[in-house]
């Protein structure tokens, strides 16, 4: 698929095997102008998604929606090593295959996030990994890259699993 008429490219990264390998397709497989950008975007989740609870309302009268700071702010450092880690890694196959690449960080919910940030790049490709869900899991977990192929404004490449 080597074509050098690409400006933008968006790979999806978020640590899994499948992105990562979405992310050497790419570097394989895609040139860029030579004014052309490959930007490795992720997306972290807001802290409340990302602890999975909220420690919630106070018993015996307290507040109902009292923000506890230090849990917060422990749950955003962490994210933050993570993501890291993530871009690091994904940092270290650009750099072994001797592409250079900009990186994104956003937070939020990734389908919704994937496709804004394509779109504001105005992106001629979005390339992302896929678990391999059968129909039944699809339905109930949902899928982040069927939501992206639906809703991003350009086409979309898609590494599956296995």
């Amino acid at each position: 698929m080597a074509t050098g008429n690409l400006a933008s490219v968006v790979v999806a990264v978020d640590g899994s095997e499948e992105s990562m390998n979405a992310l050497r397709w790419a570097l394989d497989n895609l040139r860029l102008r030579p004014d052309g950008a490959l930007v490795v975007l992720h997306v972290q989740s807001p802290p409340s998604i990302a602890a999975g609870l909220n420690p919630g309302p106070i018993p015996f009268g307290g507040p109902s929606e009292v923000e506890v700071p230090a849990f917060t702010q422990a749950i955003e450092a962490h994210q933050r090593r993570i993501t890291q880690a993530i871009l690091d890694h994904a940092l270290k196959i650009c750099s072994e295959k001797n592409v250079e690449v900009k990186t994104d960080v956003v937070v939020g919910d990734p389908k919704e996030k994937i496709c804004e940030v394509t779109a504001n790049l105005k992106a001629d490709l979005l390339v992302m990994g896929c678990r391999a869900f059968g129909p039944l899991k699809r339905m109930f977990l949902g899928s982040v890259s069927n939501y992206c192929i639906n809703n991003v404004v350009c086409p979309v490449v898609v590494i599956k699993g296995t």
